[in-house]
């Protein structure tokens, strides 16, 4: 069986973001850059499918410039077998992402895509539904537990309440949850093994998709800086600032 992966490019989880001076964006420069958290997860959760001898090929796909080239490197040290590269300049948004995934899933066949439901920069959480419905393909998202088993996976979804259980036929989209799975390191054996595994690269030409984007950032700004709290003495005084001061009682 042959599982695509999605894999993005986006800062670091650990560095703290700042708008440029002009207010068009986020500044990237000199930026420790990284793969979507999630993003990892759906790469580790391929592996331990493979591991399992449930999946035979795992294909890592990025959709974005030269540059990602980098985290798909890192996806093949992972356990990934080959990458993808759709290289575009544009700023991609995930309507024309899930296009793009969409064909490349036509030209790969796989029976599995895993994505990670959300990235930490854009936070959209819409690029795995969007592909499902493009393709018509049943979709599994939030997954905290995922189960192959012959034509069909067993998905066990994070949702409000608690947890759901969905059964879903092959082909399938799978969205990853934070509880899925803990990703493993890239070891240095595999990240030399890596820099001799296949990777193509294509455009959005190539592949017939428009991907101009639809919406318009018109501004970024950091939040407001919260207000320094304040000691009391006791529940007495707690209480009359409550009711005084914040009005809330």
């Amino acid at each position: 069986m042959k599982v695509l992966v999605a894999v993005k490019r986006v800062v670091d989880y650990n560095v703290k973001v700042r708008p440029k001076s002009d207010g068009t964006g986020v500044d990237l420069n000199n930026v420790k850059m990284a793969i979507n958290p999630f993003c990892e997860i759906a790469i580790e959760e391929a592996v331990r499918l493979k591991e399992k001898g449930v999946v035979t090929e795992i294909v890592a796909v990025s959709i974005g410039p030269k540059v990602s080239q980098e985290q798909i490197r890192t996806a093949l040290a992972l356990g990934a077998d080959r990458g993808i590269l759709v290289e575009t300049d544009v700023e991609v948004q995930p309507l024309a992402i899930a296009k793009l995934l969409k064909a490349v899933v036509e030209k790969e066949e796989p029976k599995m895509v895993i994505l990670g439901k959300q990235a930490i920069d854009g936070d959209n959480n819409q690029t795995g539904q969007m592909l499902a419905a493009l393709t018509g393909m049943s979709q599994g998202t939030f997954a905290s537990e995922v189960v192959v088993e012959g034509d069909s996976v067993t998905v066990t979804r994070e949702v409000d309440s608690g947890s759901q259980v969905v059964k879903l036929a092959l082909p399938a989209v799978v969205t990853t949850d934070l509880r899925l799975n803990e990703p493993r390191y890239a070891s240095l054996p595999n990240i030399m093994k890596a820099k001799k595994k296949p990777l193509d690269t294509m455009t959005p030409e190539d592949l017939g998709v428009d991907v101009t984007p639809r919406v318009t950032t018109l501004k970024v700004e950091p939040p407001a800086e919260r207000q320094a709290g304040i000691k009391v003495a006791d529940v007495a005084e707690l209480v009359e600032k409550l009711k005084n001061e914040a009005k809330v009682i």
